[in-house]
């Protein structure tokens, strides 16, 4: 068994290092043949990744069905020795992908259509808009010419900016999206295989979700010993508790803020309610700073239409971040990070700055995990020490020594 082992080991040694001397050599010479190959693998890999995601996502939805209408079944099979019920999965699973199913039918035929006829009535009062806004300027700016017409220059650039981004992405990606859902073409077909492909993966890993655990598990104990293998298991599961609460929390919580703000817009007949419904949701996905980058260029947006209702929507989008963050968020979330909010606002930063707004929404719990480890490692050593492991026993000021330590005498051998 050792000599298993040891050859096991040595074999994964001998790879590892064959591929680090591959890829430095490839950096070296520039040859880019790994980079290459690592893009083309990572490209037949996609409807794998997207399955593994989407039954990652949807697993707590199939645990969900399964407890609440087939507890005798789910019983029965585990005293009969097996891992899971089929009838009771295969029914799971078709309720789960019908409710997926009717949301993207209400997303693709009622919700899409709206957001497209918000985004061509913004584009084509573009200009009243900016007309409106120079009025508001000159009549401000009056008594000093000067900064008039710097702020004039300034807004003709805005402007041209604006418009040029409004046609290039914001029109063209949703002609794209609406060309996509209402009958598909060419560029897209790549994408729906990808993500019809995924589908069918997501339901075998859904399906065999137990198995594939035990999997895992069984590779993991035949590489490692039993000491390394449960601190293993202990920090993988820390990890799904913080990315499994934090990342489907958050998706849960931002749906039901757009469509909670849908309704409301809709109830105060709010000018461009698909638009501001979905910039609101989307952006109410990042923590901390979300909510704030979805009701500003909303509010300003709708001003720009009628101020009275841009006043009202303001104190509809205050009360529902309020709701949201008292009652809704807290439980659904809960405390799934256990992360302060301080190092909430570092990894936001951090995570924006390298990878943008998916940074933004990963780099949350990403933090969370080197926090937990790092706070474990901090508590084991001070174990180790019996030393007390709770913050607030230093907090006191450290005790004044009575005499200073000896120092030692100079001697010749010390010189």
């Amino acid at each position: 068994m050792k000599n298993k082992d040891g050859a096991l080991r040595w074999g994964l040694a001998i790879f590892l290092t064959v591929s680090a001397i591959l890829l430095f050599y490839d950096t070296l010479f520039g040859r880019r043949v790994l980079p290459a190959f690592g893009s083309q693998l990572l490209g037949a890999l996609q409807p794998v990744i997207i399955g593994g995601v989407l039954a990652y996502l949807l697993a707590p939805v199939i645990d969900f069905i399964e407890r609440r209408l087939f507890p005798g079944r789910l019983e029965a099979a585990h005293k009969a020795g097996q891992l899971i019920s089929r009838g009771a999965r295969a029914v799971s699973l078709v309720l789960t992908w019908a409710i997926i199913a009717l949301l993207c039918y209400v997303l693709g035929h009622v919700l899409l259509p709206q957001l497209y006829q918000s985004v061509i009535q913004l584009f084509s009062s573009v200009e009243s808009y900016y007309n409106t806004i120079s009025g508001w300027m000159e009549h401000l700016l009056e008594s000093n010419p000067t900064v008039e017409a710097w702020v004039a220059a300034q807004m003709d650039k805005f402007y041209a900016t604006a418009t040029e981004w409004l046609k290039t992405e914001v029109l063209a990606r949703t002609q794209m999206l609406m060309v996509a859902v209402s009958g598909g073409v060419v560029s897209t077909v790549s994408f729906l295989k990808n993500l019809l492909v995924g589908a069918i993966v997501s339901v075998y890993f859904m399906a065999t979700k137990e198995r594939c655990a035990a999997h895992a598990r069984k590779i993991t104990y035949s590489l490692f010993s039993g000491d390394r293998v449960y601190w293993i298991f202990r920090g993988a599961n820390k990890a799904d508790h913080i990315f499994s609460g934090f990342v489907r929390g958050k998706l849960l919580d931002s749906l039901i803020i757009g469509i909670l703000c849908f309704i409301g817009c809709s109830i105060l007949n709010m000018p461009y309610t698909p638009l501001v419904s979905v910039f609101v949701g989307v952006t109410n996905i990042i923590p901390f700073f979300g909510p704030f980058l979805g009701a500003i260029p909303s509010v300003f947006l709708i001003l720009l239409v009628d101020p009275i209702k841009s006043l009202y929507f303001l104190l509809f989008v205050l009360a529902l971040q309020q709701l949201d963050g008292n009652f809704i968020g807290p439980k659904i979330l809960g405390d799934s990070t256990g992360l302060p909010s301080l190092w909430v606002i570092i990894a936001i930063l951090v995570g924006g700055s390298f990878f943008g707004v998916a940074g933004m929404f990963f780099g949350v719990p990403v933090c969370a995990c080197l926090y937990s480890l790092v706070a474990f490692l901090v508590d084991r050593r001070l174990a180790e020490k019996d030393l007390p492991v709770e913050t607030e026993h230093y907090t006191a000021p450290l005790p004044e020594q009575e005499t200073e330590p000896e120092k030692p005498e100079k001697t010749s051998e010390n010189l």
